[in-house]
């Protein structure tokens, strides 16, 4: 898998893309800067793209910009976006479109090289993932929400989905079975009015009902 890895410190990005070769992946260009970025995501060959939040020229949001413009171009384009902080608000940005394959992690979590490496993949399948602070943030935020029609265990389950757990890992964090965590997900597409017959992921839409997107 060919990745393009965007970060303007020099060591985290040296760090990174030896990190990304050790694990298997192909490091497609290592930029600092938003013109770098766009030029390194206009290769077709990319399969997709880790990316810092804020970069040069402005230190704003010129990471995020350039990973929904991908998006746009390319519907579906794995992003995983690093932030500093819990901005909520860009993960709602990011998860949008409503076609997966997003990611948002804080660059803390890049330190546990396993878990790091384990969601870039989950996103190139086409999962989304939250980092699990975005998602106590928005769990504390939320108000006069669909989702306050789950049950206690049916959000554990949505929030779990929203970090891009699988069934089976959430039975396990969860430690019940894969049947009741199944059971758990349709009550959850029920409840939050998802079809049955949607062409959008279900799983996406329902953490974008339950980010209030």
């Amino acid at each position: 898998m060919r990745v393009v890895l965007a970060e303007d410190q020099a060591l985290l990005r040296a760090g990174l893309a030896q990190l990304l070769e050790a694990k298997g992946f192909e490091v497609a260009a290592a930029v600092d800067d938003l013109p770098s970025l766009e030029q390194a995501l206009l290769d077709p060959t990319a399969d997709a793209a880790v990316v810092d939040v804020r970069m040069p020229p402005t230190y704003a949001d010129e990471g995020l910009r350039a990973a929904i413009a991908i998006r746009e171009r390319r519907p579906g384009f794995p992003v995983l976006v690093l932030s500093q902080y819990v901005e909520h608000l860009y993960a709602r940005e990011l998860l949008a479109s409503g076609e997966g394959a997003v990611g948002y992690l804080l660059k803390d979590r890049v330190g546990d090289v396993g878990e790091f490496v384990d969601a870039l993949r989950r996103v190139a399948a086409g999962g989304t993932v939250l980092d699990p602070e975005v998602v106590a943030s928005v769990i504390a935020k939320r108000k006069d929400s669909p989702v306050d029609r789950l049950t206690d265990r049916e959000r554990e389950v949505l929030a779990l989905m929203a970090e891009g757990r699988g069934n089976a890992a959430i039975a396990t964090t969860l430690v019940i079975t894969e049947k009741a965590v199944a059971k758990h997900i349709n009550a959850i597409f029920m409840k939050l009015d998802i079809p049955t017959d949607t062409d959008d992921h279900r799983r996406v839409r329902a953490v974008l009902a339950w980010l209030g997107v």
